[in-house]
């Protein structure tokens, strides 16, 4: 069982413990499930969209401190429905492994499938703080009235933008890029999903609207965000370039390169992880069952961001050196 497990996952470099232990082989029997009834992976990724947006309106009435003990149900359903959408993102690539059936669709909808959960939870946190914010007015010695009520949800709601945009959005993309970078090296092209903006720019630009409108409009969002990741990765788009330069073609890397380069690459996968799933829904979970949910946009904001400052610097910094040992 854990041989054919394996085979439906990208790699052990990229794999986080927990994933391994848990995501991948619950994943695993609901892709088994749905290969058995002949089900797209893109069909898995779609409810898994639906799944975990209907977890934020059981985030929203989650707060015992007014609800009793029927809020803490509203926050444990919450909890279980935000997981069984995991299980089917995991799933969903499993499947496409299992059965073959790969599409460039599919990978940018397993992309946006965690942005769709959090758009939904981030408006359920804010919506949340406006029903139950007493105790955070009692903390700071406001007064509890409309007014103040209004002006303290209208920053919450400004804040939560930001975290979900300038900080979810980018450590997320981010951390996916350095996933698919460190699995090209490892298995090459064929291995990974490393797309450059261009090439997507292209595949845009050669998909004509008339029966293709869902997907034109998905690879419009997926080009700028191929794009925003080459942007906070100069050194590594020089480093390809001085690859290319000397190689012809990036297919054609030295195996003793791509080695140094995974040595290298290699410990920054756990920061990979952490700044993907599942630590972020842990410290939501337990900002939503303290019945402090705002504590999880401050955890975002400050904790995951200064955590990918440091891999952004540290990346940034091996892609530096070995383009040197490379030139020299």
């Amino acid at each position: 069982m854990q041989e054919k497990i394996q085979s439906t996952i990208k790699s052990n470099d990229t794999e986080e413990w927990l994933d391994t232990v848990w995501t991948r082989p619950i994943g695993y029997q609901w892709a088994r499930f749905f290969n058995h009834f002949d089900i797209h992976p893109n069909t898995v990724t779609i409810l898994s969209m639906i799944i975990g947006a209907a977890s934020a309106f059981f985030f929203a009435k989650g707060s015992y401190r007014t609800e009793g003990s029927e809020g803490l149900i509203y926050n444990i359903i919450a909890v279980l429905l935000l997981a069984w959408a995991n299980f089917y993102d995991s799933a969903d690539g499993q499947l496409a492994r299992m059965s073959g059936k790969k599409t460039q669709l599919g990978r940018i909808l397993d992309g946006a499938a965690g942005d769709v959960w959090f758009f939904f939870i981030y408006h359920a946190l804010v919506f949340r703080f406006y029903l139950h914010h007493s105790l955070e007015f009692q903390w700071l010695g406001i007064e509890d009235n409309s007014q103040n009520t209004l002006i303290a949800t209208g920053i919450l709601y400004i804040i939560a933008w930001f975290s979900g945009i300038c900080c979810h959005g980018r450590q997320c993309g981010l951390a996916d890029y350095y996933r698919q970078i460190h699995l090209f090296f490892l298995k090459g092209k064929e291995g990974s999903e490393l797309d450059n903006s261009v090439q997507q720019q292209q595949l845009y630009d050669q998909t004509p609207w008339k029966g293709n409108v869902i997907q034109k409009l998905f690879l419009k969002t997926y080009v700028n965000y191929t794009r925003n990741q080459e942007k906070q990765t100069p050194e590594f788009q020089k480093m390809m370039t001085s690859l290319k330069e000397k190689y012809n073609t990036i297919d054609k890397i030295p195996q003793d390169f791509r080695n140094k380069f995974r040595f290298r690459s290699l410990p920054l996968m756990k920061w990979t992880n952490i700044l993907t799933f599942n630590t972020r829904a842990i410290a939501l979970y337990i900002s939503c069952l303290i019945d402090l949910p705002w504590l999880y946009i401050a955890f975002e904001i400050f904790i995951m961001t200064a955590l990918y400052l440091y891999m952004q610097h540290t990346h940034e910094g091996i892609c530096k050196k070995l383009r040197k040992e490379l030139k020299s």
